[in-house]
């Protein structure tokens, strides 16, 4: 019995073709959310992140860090990274998504919005660093934000309220054919913590 989420059905596919998203919904309690956001705020080095775009480099309000098994490399907006060791959070967040999901990850590019203003425009994840059709699991910490989906092709939308302490799982061919965002809003105030745990390959 999932006493922190009990109407949500993990094994539902959110998307009506291509590929496939699971809401597994609150993994933790408040309380231990809570621990966690707090704990991460304070202790991951945050970074302004960085983007060259049209040979001009955009420096973002939102904040990022990238950890990992290795100290891989992982190239995006025509920026790399290097992965900083993992902390003893992150891998007891692993271990419990793992254990939840049954994939395995080697990476987690972690993202701090301070306040609903902050946002990600529409993307995919499908840098070549990563292995071709495989999990991405986020993992949402702080204030409770709206995340969509918009197809490629058809440009039908899929909505979602990402929650203080929840899961979503991407996988399968959804980065193929779809784009992700999450929406600025102002009605937010609150910071969130978004926690994308991937599989570099080697």
């Amino acid at each position: 019995m999932d006493l922190f989420n009990p109407v949500t059905d993990k094994a539902t596919n959110y998307l009506p073709q291509d590929g496939e998203v699971n809401y597994y919904g609150k993994l933790l309690s408040k309380e231990k959310a809570d621990f966690y956001l707090h704990v991460l705020l304070e202790t991951i080095l945050w970074k302004n992140d960085e983007a060259i775009i049209f040979g001009k480099k955009i420096v973002t309000k939102r904040k990022v860090a990238w950890y990992g098994e290795k100290p891989y490399a992982y190239t995006y907006s025509n920026a790399t990274k290097y992965a900083l060791p993992w902390t003893e959070e992150l891998v007891s967040l692993k271990t419990l998504i793992e254990q939840e999901t049954g994939e395995t990850f080697n990476s987690c590019l972690l993202n701090l919005y301070h306040n609903g203003e902050e946002g990600m425009t529409w993307h995919s994840d499908g840098e070549t660093d990563l292995k071709k059709d495989g999990a991405i699991a986020s993992f949402s910490m702080g204030a409770a934000r709206k995340f969509a989906f918009k197809h490629k092709q058809t440009k039908a939308k899929v909505e979602l309220t990402l929650e203080h302490g929840s899961l979503l799982v991407m996988k399968g061919t959804t980065q193929s054919h779809w784009l992700h965002s999450l929406p600025p809003t102002k009605r937010i105030k609150l910071p969130r913590i978004n926690l994308t745990f991937r599989t570099i390959v080697e």
